[in-house]
């Protein structure tokens, strides 16, 4: 009950006062699934991109971190392919620093915070990690290709648009293919009743 009363709260604090490039809505009808957006930052590599993020709140939120991935693959030291991120909030005492008293909108905050400032002396990748370190312009031009790749708003406009460009034009086809069936069953059964007379 106590939690979801909390998640409750913090989603209505989410959506009439969040974080400044962050969003958060309720996927679904489930309390405890979540989905999240943070905009790069300006300056960054990751500048108008749109992440996309999945948290799943555990039994025992707030006493646990609720489990938040990146949906939208980024090219980042301390978060891995699979979305996972390695930032202390999000794991207990005493290896992490997860207290109670955190929500998700610190949370989101910290991992926007983590996509601007990369921490490579704690890495989940250690070539991206490595790369950051020793050859940083080689790090932001593939940080920035990623970005472009899979979280530009422009690109996921123009997706957005062929499919739907795609889908008209299939039905257009589907259409005139059935036309033309039944113009050639039409002149079948007319050729058929002029050779019956």
């Amino acid at each position: 009950m106590q939690r979801a009363s909390r998640l409750k709260r913090e989603l209505s604090l989410l959506s009439t006062e969040p974080p400044p490039g962050i969003t958060c809505w309720q996927s679904g009808s489930r309390l405890d699934d979540l989905r999240a957006q943070i905009l790069g930052a300006a300056d960054t590599p990751y500048e108008k991109g749109i992440f996309n993020l999945e948290i799943v709140v555990p039994e025992r939120y707030p006493f646990e971190p609720p489990k938040i991935r990146f949906l939208t693959p980024i090219y980042h030291p301390n978060i891995d392919s699979a979305g996972r991120i390695c930032l202390d909030v999000l794991k207990l005492p005493p290896k992490g620093a997860w207290r109670p008293s955190l929500n998700i909108s610190t949370l989101l905050t910290s991992i926007q915070l983590l996509m601007a400032e990369p921490n490579p002396d704690d890495p989940l990748m250690a070539d991206i990690s490595s790369e950051y370190k020793y050859n940083k312009q080689l790090f932001l031009i593939n940080a920035k290709e990623w970005t472009e790749k899979y979280a530009s708003q422009q690109k996921r406009a123009s997706k957005a648009l062929e499919e739907k460009t795609n889908q008209s034009e299939t039905s257009t086809t589907s259409e005139s293919i059935m036309l033309k069936r039944k113009g050639s069953d039409i002149t079948k059964k007319e050729k058929k009743s002029r050779l019956e007379s």
